[in-house]
């Protein structure tokens, strides 16, 4: 399957509901991204908010997943025209723009997504239009079909407007910053009833729009609950958490093997 065909059956699986299961990458490093791309996740998604991802860094990683078949998105720093520009020419399957907190901001996102009018700005040299390899009615057509749009909703002022930012056109999906929402609701877990009701409220404006909705949870037993509010894209972990997870496994089996060795000794 090529990059362009791979993008689009992402974009396809996402629109149409199925349920995808993906982490944060918090490392940047085309070796992880490598290693990422061989395994059964349905999409990765590149931190680059609250991680060290410098352009550089980005686009090497999105060669790797790309190279392997992993779809890759980019979780901006901010959204400017800029950095929105940046992961699309590299080539990923689409981003994931943090604090979308208003209309105009909503707008602002799916319009620096696209090619158009005061939309992304277009060059056929990058890897996302094959370097050079493209037609320009390709890459139109191809940015057309598989470009993914995701707004993030994690501020209060967006719960405010949250019908009107789910009818914006352009989006593809909000997702929903689950522990930047407890944060801002005064909370101190993702679990109490006033988080979960503030997150339901933009799983039901997301389907009254015809939007998808993902969202970040800590384990997987709770993806049934979100199941059933429309939720079909889940980012879990992330490589970190892989990292420390096979660490402490690792040393609990060798512990109770030293100790078990030690008693019949």
């Amino acid at each position: 399957m090529t990059p362009a065909s791979n993008a689009a059956t992402f974009r396809h699986q996402l629109l149409t509901g199925e349920c995808l299961i993906g982490t944060f990458v918090k490392t940047p490093s085309m070796m992880i991204a490598e290693v990422l791309s061989q395994t059964a996740l349905d999409v990765v998604c590149i931190d680059a908010e609250h991680s060290p991802f410098d352009r550089a860094a980005i686009d090497a990683s999105l060669l790797a997943y790309r190279s392997g078949g992993m779809p890759a998105l980019v979780r901006v720093p901010s959204a400017a025209p800029e950095q929105i520009l940046n992961a699309l020419d590299c080539g990923a399957n689409g981003v994931v723009v943090p604090h979308v907190d208003s209309v105009s901001k909503a707008e602002a996102v799916a319009q620096a997504a696209q090619y158009g009018d005061c939309g992304r700005g277009y060059a056929g040299s990058t890897r996302a239009a094959a370097y050079g390899g493209n037609s320009l009615a390709d890459n139109l057509q191809a940015a057309r079909e598989s470009t993914v749009v995701i707004a993030q909703i994690e501020d209060l002022p967006a719960l405010d407007c949250i019908d009107e930012l789910a009818a914006v056109q352009g989006l593809d999906c909000l997702f929903i910053g689950t522990m930047d929402l407890t944060v801002a609701l005064g909370k101190s877990s993702p679990n109490e009833p006033e988080v979960i009701a503030a997150m339901e409220s933009v799983c039901d404006a997301a389907r009254r729009h015809q939007r998808r909705t993902g969202l970040f949870i800590p384990s997987a037993d709770q993806i049934p609950f979100w199941l059933e509010r429309g939720v079909s894209l889940f980012l879990m972990a992330s490589d970190h958490a892989f990292i420390k997870q096979g660490a402490a496994g690792l040393h609990q089996a060798a512990a109770a093997a030293f100790s078990g060795s030690k008693e019949t000794g």
